[in-house]
């Protein structure tokens, strides 16, 4: 299944034409609030360039590239959680995906309605995160209700630390603090998933600047003092230009994209750059499996093993995992067949306790 990323933001951010350009589809972006009501779903390739490499090397043209789902989150308002702007509706679209791309307007124009009357990207930001903590304080208050007396009649350790942890939790989003602020263990980050607390999903920042902008975003007055406010909560911004992005998304070539991008001093279009942050943000990797018949990228977790690597391509891969014959994306680039590898010594069988790396070109062996 495609990773699920929720495009959220304040009315007229520039949420839907970022997603016009990301599935180059024709979804409606009008000039007031609410124009999108049901969330907008599309399916987008990452073109990894190490794909198309690989399928040059094996002479296949069969190549399939990770998938990202897009989901175009309705602009939120303040009052959400409370319901304002059908706000419980958005919010339980956001609960559904994996991460976050929040839209945050930093371009001027006069002609597209602000749901305020100044652009102000921070107190955008701050309006959004509120309003998730301010769900999941609700949705902490609920758990608490239904289990702490049950907890404290069963006296289960484990489950008092649940409950602490809760409280913990709860301490935190009262302080207006994200779950994400919070020291966390691999048990502990496990069972807060588990809630599906809204705070507690990974964000990227996708700050939205002018055309005339978005070669140097510094020259945008916004721009430096809201990364700064952002660094200082330990989260990313990537500058787009979701109007010059979408453009781009109406080309007819990738040899045109690539002219017009030079043209205004960019090197590889927002969408590009958004990608790779969100895989980095998430802690997401990428290897491949590469032969005649297909060359292929599967997403992973970084730190996964092998055998639970090869449980992504198919459950039977990781209970019958034998061995994992294994090789370097720059070596395959450099000595151009596996039987050179081979001699080389840079095919290596790795075992059950090996730790997949970004880019690694596996065959796993398996029982049946």
């Amino acid at each position: 299944m495609a990773l699920n990323i929720g495009i959220v933001g304040l009315p007229n951010v520039g949420k839907s034409t970022l997603f016009n350009a990301i599935t180059n589809s024709e979804v409606e972006a009008a000039n007031y609030p609410f124009a999108t009501i049901e969330p907008n779903v599309g399916v987008v390739e990452v073109k990894d360039k190490r794909i198309d490499v690989l399928s040059e090397i094996f002479d296949t043209k069969k190549k399939i590239y990770t998938q990202v789902q897009f989901t175009d989150i309705a602009g939120l308002v303040e009052g959400a959680s409370k319901g304002e702007g059908l706000g419980n509706k958005f919010l339980s679209n956001i609960r559904e995906v994996d991460g976050i791309a929040h839209v945050v307007r930093l371009f001027e124009n006069a002609d597209i309605v602000h749901q305020y009357s100044d652009i102000n990207p921070i107190r955008d930001a701050e309006i959004i995160n509120l309003e998730l903590i301010i769900s999941d304080i609700e949705q902490v208050q609920r758990w608490m209700q239904k289990n702490t007396r049950k907890i404290e009649v069963s006296g289960d350790s484990n489950q008092k630390k649940e409950l602490l942890l809760m409280g913990e939790v709860k301490k935190t989003l009262l302080e207006e603090k994200k779950v994400t602020s919070m020291n966390l263990s691999d048990t502990e980050t496990r069972f807060l998933k588990a809630q599906n607390l809204l705070s507690m999903k990974k964000m990227l920042y996708v700050t939205n600047i002018s055309e005339s902008e978005v070669s140097d975003p510094k020259t945008n007055k916004h721009f430096e003092a809201f990364k700064a406010w952002a660094e200082g909560n330990n989260e990313v911004i990537v500058p787009i230009s979701a109007q010059i992005e979408y453009e781009i998304s109406k080309l007819d070539s990738e040899e045109d994209a690539m002219e017009f991008l030079t043209s205004i001093g960019l090197e590889e279009t927002g969408l590009n750059s958004v990608t790779k942050q969100l895989f980095y943000t998430l802690g997401l990797e990428q290897f491949f499996t590469a032969g005649k018949v297909e060359v292929r990228a599967w997403t992973y977790t970084k730190g996964m093993l092998a055998p639970q690597c090869a449980g992504v391509i198919h459950t039977d891969f990781e209970k019958g995992f034998i061995k994992a014959e294994i090789y370097k994306f720059d070596d395959i680039v450099t000595h151009r067949t596996e039987s050179i590898l081979k001699e080389k010594g840079l095919l290596k069988l790795e075992g059950k306790e090996y730790q997949m790396q970004d880019g690694d070109i596996c065959n796993f062996r398996f029982n049946n």
